[in-house]
């Protein structure tokens, strides 16, 4: 699919979709809880519906409505209906499945596709290979021959926190209690937070004993729950960003109080000189004189792509770093970015892990942009586009379905001119 986004501006409201990170979660949780769940307030991004049939694959009965799902959870692993486990191009449900599946004490192969299998996964090759697991990674699959032990952990905390959230899912299935360590620096520390509140609502108690070591009791069961997920502040980075360079907008479906560590987009765009006013469900942002500034993005690094469309709009030089595991998503988001916005006439640098911007719109572009296979690159450059001089094409832009697929619906409620097809 191509999308063309013509030069206008936006006003009005849009409701934000409802947290991945928080789906995945719930649908996890439920799916292990010997019981029936409603999870409500649910997108059916294919990330998510991905999700949905693996735990469909380890023998949950899940039922979807427009909005919802209803699960009937597992009551043991004896009930895996396919050892081949499809993960499409999803990395959270990749990293949380395979210490999951391993539960099942059997020969089980993960696949995926594009990237998927290319980024880091090192830290579980490392952890099976410890506890003589067998453990084959090849350009097609993952294979696991057996079940993870309970017993003491320690990884790096700066790959990817997805590691820490698939052992705390499976590690208090086991017999003995478990601690994860957690070695400086400990990056996306927020996310490993709505995992621990996830396990809190589904029965299941894991808690830090020190700043970077995780207690985990043994002989656990998950409980069924019902729970309404909350709005996506990774989602709300293109809607934040967008008021801030064009005008002025209302989010709502959004949780002021929420653990999201994106939700730090709310007060990066306040550091650049948005005025924001916190709502009941959500936030009212005030296009205004933007200010240069620097970024940590260290707990936050999905939000990497559309703040360097910020930056692009912030008059003088502002700078990301803490940027290095955008390299190793579904695309490189660095040199994606990078690649795009220089074709528009953006001046921009970067190293392994910083970007910089001189920012000094307004940009034009006389060339298609290139969506990367990247649902937050393809959604951001949308977003920049929305002020060049003239009508610019993004490609591959049905790749917003990975985990927003009505991101053009919400752009064109609120003013914005496109056209998909």
């Amino acid at each position: 699919m191509k999308a063309t986004i013509f030069p206008s501006t936006c006003s009005g409201t849009v409701k934000i979709p409802p947290s991945k990170s928080m789906s995945h979660r719930a649908i996890i949780a439920a799916s292990l809880a010997d019981g029936k769940s409603t999870i409500s307030n649910l997108a059916f991004s294919e990330d998510i519906t991905t999700t949905i049939e693996g735990m469909k694959n380890l023998g949950a009965k899940i039922t979807c409505f427009d909005d919802s799902i209803e699960v009937e959870g597992i009551k043991d692993f004896k009930h895996l209906k396919d050892p081949t486990v499809f993960c499409k191009e999803s990395g959270s449900t990749l990293r949380f499945f395979i210490p999951i599946f391993s539960l099942c004490n059997q020969t089980i192969a993960f696949t995926g596709e594009n990237r998927l299998l290319k980024r880091p996964q090192k830290i579980y090759e490392d952890i099976f290979k410890s506890q003589n697991i067998p453990y084959i990674q090849d350009d097609e699959k993952i294979e696991i021959g057996g079940s993870l032990k309970s017993g003491n952990y320690e990884l790096d905390g700066n790959v990817s926190s997805q590691f820490i959230s698939g052992l705390l899912f499976a590690l208090p299935l086991l017999s003995e209690d478990s601690t994860i360590h957690i070695k400086e620096p400990y990056e996306s520390r927020s996310y490993v937070d709505l995992t621990l509140e996830i396990l809190e609502l589904f029965g299941i108690e894991a808690t830090y004993s020190d700043s970077n070591t995780l207690f985990i009791k043994g002989g656990q069961a998950y409980k069924a729950n019902d729970y309404t997920v909350e709005g996506d502040f990774s989602q709300t980075g293109f809607f934040a960003v967008l008021a801030s360079i064009s005008n002025d907008l209302t989010l709502t479906g959004l949780n002021p109080q929420s653990k999201q560590g994106d939700k730090q987009i709310i007060d990066i765009i306040k550091d650049f000189g948005i005025e924001v006013k916190e709502n009941a469900d959500g936030y009212s942002i005030k296009k205004g004189e933007l200010t240069p500034g620097k970024i940590d993005l260290q707990d936050c690094p999905d939000l990497g792509p559309i703040l360097t469309v910020l930056m692009a709009y912030t008059k003088g030089e502002s700078e990301i770093y803490n940027a290095i595991r955008l390299r190793y998503k579904e695309s490189d988001r660095i040199a994606a970015m990078e690649t795009e916005l220089k074709k528009c006439g953006v001046e921009i640098h970067s190293t392994e892990g910083e970007i910089k911007v001189v920012g000094n719109p307004p940009y034009e572009c006389n060339e298609e942009l290139s969506g990367h296979k990247d649902h937050r690159i393809v959604m951001s450059l949308a977003v920049a586009a929305t002020l060049f001089k003239q009508p610019v094409t993004i490609n591959e832009a049905h790749f917003i379905n990975k985990s927003y697929p009505t991101f053009f619906e919400d752009l064109a409620s609120v003013g914005i001119e496109v056209n998909y097809e």
